[in-house]
């Protein structure tokens, strides 16, 4: 598949990434001469410099034979202007564009847009992935991360294990033993920063970052299992009134179990038009990192805070002052991945990457066969992957213990007539099973030819 990547940002470097070792055809368009010189050295990726709305850049990039555009620039007008031209120039047939404004958004999700006005087949909105990830965040608190699965059924959590917990220094095989009926499977662990696919013997070490998929029933009791207590989420403090922050208070209002939250914002315009636009939230105009606003907030008896200002810096050291003044759980908002391992040491619960929501999102949209959904984990270390076995899979008719996974794929949950199960060694899989995967990402392409859809995309 030819793909046209426009933007050479972390989005779109990552989007490269991924389409590039899968064995596409990928050409990164960018304005930065030097975005696209580090595309060009660090991937199997062709480079276009120059304004990716222009024609004659979208023809040098191979737009007249190209199956698909996704138009991730940080400027929304460009992203839309560019589909237009791949769409009406030279007929490419699947455009995704990233936007980040209120406004076109809430026009385009409406009627007042028409494909045929505006050709954009997906719209991938940060702000929104951004929100829903820390709406799940919130979900579950004990977790560092997490994502749903199999039409909700199944859930993905990310835990810290600690020296309270009482699995640690045992096998995953006698978890198995010792908790016969518990659905959950250990799919990933990340040790001394290394994240890896663990086998039925490892052990589980105070410090390791877990990964588990579990049946979301089973949640409550995989979080005591790991060590770690749920506790109902009443009141919550968001530092930050931006779109972000905006659009994760209005979704705690809209939430049946209502949680009460307060919004910090710096600047005035955007408290004034954050208080305008919801109905039961207080805005407090100030600083984040303020202890006497933080404690007119009432952040000592809040249950929760999210920082998810436009700084990486301003949202951990508000994580930092939430903690010290009694939050119990603290999440940031952090676009450089290189700060995630400061997280631990500052005592900070949880973070959100947007690029790797982002990312996920894309792959999601673009993706085909069967595939469902698929979730970036770490710095695209890895993806969780859900898909539809279809009859012409090898692993079709197979028991499990006879699949020949690669060392870094591991089977997380097995979904068979609306039933979530955990799968062993004699479970067979049948065409029309929906898997969850766990893979390493350099094992995804063999993943793809297990499940036959390595190359099936919109």
């Amino acid at each position: 598949m030819k793909v046209i990547i426009c933007g050479a940002g972390q989005v779109g470097w990552q989007i490269a990434r991924h389409l590039s070792g899968e064995s596409n055809d990928v050409t990164v368009v960018d304005s930065n001469p030097d975005l696209v010189r580090r595309a060009t050295d660090t991937l199997d990726v062709q480079g276009i410099a120059g304004f990716a709305s222009y024609p004659d850049v979208l023809d040098r990039a191979g737009a007249r034979d190209a199956d698909m555009i996704i138009a991730a620039t940080h400027s929304d007008e460009v992203n839309m202007v560019t589909c237009q031209v791949a769409h009406s120039v030279f007929s490419v047939n699947r455009k995704v564009a990233r936007l980040r404004a209120t406004s076109y958004l809430n026009a385009i999700y409406s009627d007042l847009y028409r494909r045929d006005h505006l050709p954009i087949d997906v719209v991938i909105s940060p702000e929104r992935e951004v929100a829903a990830a820390a709406m799940r965040r919130l979900s579950a608190p004990a977790a560092f991360d997490t994502e749903m699965f199999m039409d909700n059924k199944a859930q993905l959590l990310g835990v810290l294990l600690s020296e309270d917990c009482p699995v640690v220094n045992t096998p995953l095989r006698q978890l198995t033993d010792l908790f016969s009926t518990l659905r959950s499977i250990v799919v990933g662990v990340r040790r001394d920063g290394t994240l890896f696919a663990p086998e039925p013997d490892d052990q589980l070490f105070v410090g390791d970052a877990c990964y588990v998929l579990t049946h979301r029933d089973d949640v409550p009791r995989t979080l005591e299992v790991f060590g770690k207590s749920q506790k109902k989420q009443e009141r919550a403090v968001i530092v930050g009134g931006g779109n972000v922050g905006l659009t994760v208070a209005r979704a705690l209002e809209e939430r049946q179990s209502r949680i009460r939250a307060k919004v910090i914002e710096r600047s005035r315009t955007i408290a004034e038009r954050a208080a305008e636009a919801l109905e039961r939230t207080i805005v407090l105009h100030g600083d984040g990192l303020d202890r006497a606003l933080l404690a007119e907030a009432g952040i000592s008896r809040a249950d929760a805070m999210l920082a998810v200002t436009d700084d990486d810096k301003t949202n951990m050291l508000a994580a930092v002052r939430a903690k010290a003044e009694g939050c119990p759980f603290a999440i940031a908002l952090l676009n450089d991945p290189t700060l995630v391992p400061l997280l631990g040491p500052l005592g900070i619960d949880a973070y959100i990457n947007p690029r790797t929501t982002t990312v996920s999102s894309i792959l999601r949209h673009i993706r085909h066969g069967r595939v469902r959904q698929v979730y970036s984990i770490g710095d695209a270390e890895a993806e969780m992957i859900e898909a539809e076995v279809m009859s012409t899979s090898p692993m079709a008719g197979q028991a499990m213990r006879d699949i020949a996974f690669p060392e870094g794929v591991l089977m997380g949950a097995i979904m068979k007539n609306g039933e979530v199960m955990r799968p062993s060694g004699d479970m067979r899989i049948d065409a029309g099973d929906i898997v969850v995967i766990f893979a390493m990402t350099a094992d995804v392409p063999e993943v793809e030819r297990l499940l036959q859809v390595s190359i099936d995309f919109f």
